[in-house]
């Protein structure tokens, strides 16, 4: 964990989304990592911060349905990758690029682009926490049998981008359980030889 940094996460929707809120302990600012459902829930998680940023890490429909209402409530920007924005409901108010920073308050965050489960899709590192949206979860890659999905490429993102981190890495992903970076590496074999 991020030195100055509280982690408040939970649970909502059918889907079981993991909604990932940062704080910054100093200051009280914080992100919010997509906007599954449960506006309200949200809403009130973040109650006592100052809400900088929305960051998305896709925007699958599960993954935006709190959206309008979390930004018309917090006016808080919204970042997403360009190849993101097709499945917005409303409009990003910046983009996202792989390697980027982003302040909020004396913390620091950075931007992966990981493309595969979507075009364009995206994970946040901040000290020894990975928001991984649904590139990587406990025994596999996200989803990419869909239209929108390629296999090889998750590989190639999670592969690249992902397991260049060290063990410890916690990886938080979009649902379900946490793991790790070093619990997850040794079985990349594994998972290229099952493909989907």
């Amino acid at each position: 964990m991020a030195a100055g940094v509280e982690l408040k996460s939970f649970s909502v929707g059918s889907f079981d989304n993991n909604v990932y809120i940062l704080v910054d302990a100093e200051t009280k600012d914080s992100v919010l990592f997509d906007a599954p459902t449960e506006a309200e829930r949200i809403l009130r998680e973040l109650e006592g911060t100052h809400l900088k940023y929305i960051l998305m890490t896709h925007a699958d429909g599960d993954h935006v349905t709190a959206l309008e209402e979390i930004k018309e409530k917090t006016a808080a920007p919204i970042g997403a990758h360009a190849d993101t924005s097709w499945n917005m409901p409303i409009k990003p108010d910046f983009e996202l690029h792989d390697a980027d920073e982003i302040r909020f308050g004396n913390s620091m965050l950075k931007a992966f682009y990981t493309p595969g489960h979507s075009p364009g899709s995206m994970c946040f590192l901040i000290g020894d926490l990975l928001i991984a949206g649904d590139t990587l979860f406990p025994g596999g890659p996200g989803n990419t049998q869909h239209a929108r999905g390629d296999f090889g490429q998750i590989i190639d993102s999670i592969t690249n981008k992902l397991f260049v981190l060290p063990d410890e890495t916690k990886v938080l992903p979009g649902h379900g359980a946490p793991t790790t970076i070093g619990a997850e590496r040794p079985h990349l074999d594994e998972w290229r030889t099952r493909g989907w």
